[in-house]
């Protein structure tokens, strides 16, 4: 499970170090995608393939889904982590997230997101609001 949130700099390749506890959850094949909220998501292969699946199993027909395919798999990369625990993160998706120099790496349960500091910044003002809070999620039933 990947928990907690890491700050992180990006070299003028595009090369991200991958906190540490998060390589040891992410052995093997991982994918990069864009986000819902202009960042990116990690995930592991396991959980790349239930949302291929899912994704896949939606009518073409229907527009929605159609644009969600697109969303998730136009701007999916199969990434490798480096001998020094790092990820290329391609220019594209860098665009799509606006990350110049710096990222904020946060778990998110079976995934990983990366914001930029400002985007997350003004994120997480929205989760500080308790009373917001209490509304948003009273019908999700945790």
């Amino acid at each position: 499970m990947f928990l907690g949130q890491y700050r992180h700099s990006l070299d003028d390749k595009g090369r991200m170090i991958v906190p540490a506890r998060f390589r040891d959850l992410l052995d093997g094949t991982i994918y990069l995608t864009q986000g819902f909220d202009q960042n990116l998501r990690v995930l592991p292969e396991a959980a790349f393939v239930s949302i291929y699946e899912r994704v896949t199993e939606m009518s073409s027909t229907n527009p929605t889904a159609r644009q969600l395919r697109r969303l998730i798999f136009s701007t999916a990369q199969q990434v490798d982590i480096d001998s020094n625990g790092r990820i290329l993160i391609p220019k594209y998706l860098r665009d799509v997230a606006n990350l110049i120099d710096e990222a904020i790496v946060v778990g998110v349960g079976e995934a990983l997101e990366i914001w930029s500091p400002g985007a997350w910044e003004t994120q997480n003002q929205l989760l500080q609001d308790a009373d917001s809070n209490a509304e948003r999620f009273a019908a999700l039933d945790i």
